[in-house]
């Protein structure tokens, strides 16, 4: 039992189609997919083609919400870019999404927690901006009946997996499409990977666990930084050709 999860694509069409390209070299044709699919100054109408001709087992992200629940002019500039290029078509599958989904009958989807949309997961923020492994009383707490041996997340754009003390496997893909980025909640702080490659992970059932191979693709991310830069969003162009912020 063999699949791909692929997450936070964030309007990057050329990553997606890399990572894709990837995954079939793998001889892989289930993909599941964790959201926070368009938003970003990239190229989120291109993405979203690509997204629902795959037709790809889907949970929504907190950004896919903000484009269906905020009008445009109230949105952050990220998603307000974003769907200025999705159609009706686009948006109509966002509002279809499920928050959570269940693959295989073995495998739990979400974007962030089961709970809440926009709360890492795997990871807490310092109040001085420092990013670290969540301790795993807090991860299993966020686990509570979520009864499935394999549980998959994004969200923090950082590939990791923690197994909890019960076997359980919590898994996150990392992001195909942005490799750095920063936030203000809980506190400022930034994700950034230290390289421009796609990310995403492979999941097989090896006699009764479940192992994770992370893989990196690379694709020609200079394309994306310089678009990035062309739409007056440096710290994206930084993130894209770098995997930092500067």
């Amino acid at each position: 039992m063999r699949f791909a999860a692929i997450a936070d694509i964030h309007g990057n069409h050329l990553a997606l189609e890399a990572v894709l390209a990837d995954i079939r070299r793998q001889g892989i044709t289930e993909i599941v997919n964790l959201g926070d699919c368009f938003s970003g100054p990239l190229t989120a109408g291109k993405t979203a083609d690509l997204l629902l001709e795959l037709n790809a087992l889907t949970v929504r992200g907190n950004h896919d919400r903000y484009l269906i629940e905020q009008a445009p002019e109230t949105m952050h500039v990220s998603d307000r870019v974003a769907h200025s290029e999705l159609t009706e078509r686009h948006l109509e599958w966002l509002r279809a999404l499920p928050v959570s989904a269940v693959h295989l009958h073995e495998a739990y989807l979400c974007h962030a927690t089961p709970a809440n949309d926009s709360v890492y997961w795997l990871e807490s923020v310092s109040q001085d901006g420092h990013v670290y492994l969540k301790p795993l009383e807090e991860i299993e707490a966020l686990a509570a009946g979520i009864d499935f041996p394999l549980i998959l997340c994004g969200h923090s754009h950082i590939p990791r997996a923690v197994r909890l003390s019960d076997g359980r496997l919590i898994v996150n893909p990392g992001s195909v499409g942005c490799p750095a980025y920063d936030d203000d909640l809980p506190y400022h702080h930034q994700v950034e990977a230290g390289h421009p490659f796609a990310s995403y992970a492979i999941l097989e059932k090896a006699g009764d666990h479940w192992l994770p191979a992370f893989r990196q693709v690379a694709y020609d991310h200079m394309a994306m930084a310089e678009l990035a830069a062309q739409n007056g969003r440096e710290e994206w162009a930084s993130g894209l050709a770098t995997g930092w912020l500067r």
